[in-house]
């Protein structure tokens, strides 16, 4: 997948994977890649960055927890996260309804 199809969907996707769920940085990037059959494959420079971006804008809170016997920082969603979440989900339906309409079946 190009990278420029993500651009401004990475906070979208990292929020959509902790729905619901307290992970550590790299199985985020592993839930990604599940999820989207391995078409999803970011490297931890874009992810912790970014994670790190939505813990300051309010929507994630993290912690340290110990993970397999190692310590690692492990994230969730906040309440505000979570009406970010719902608020991209209804974004992205509008977005992918109207481009179906222009690019056809």
């Amino acid at each position: 997948m190009k990278a420029d199809t993500l651009r401004g969907h990475l906070d979208a996707l990292l929020l959509a994977v902790l729905d619901g769920r307290k992970l550590h940085g790299y199985a985020i990037i592993e839930a990604l890649q599940l999820r989207s059959d391995g078409a999803l494959d970011l490297p931890t420079g874009t992810v912790y960055p970014a994670l790190r971006r939505l813990e300051r804008a309010g929507w994630l809170s993290s912690e340290w927890d110990v993970v397999s016997g190692r310590k690692r920082r492990t994230y969730r969603l906040t309440r505000s996260g979570e009406q970010a979440l719902a608020a991209e989900r209804t974004e992205w339906r509008e977005f992918t309804t109207v481009i179906g309409g222009v690019l056809g079946a």
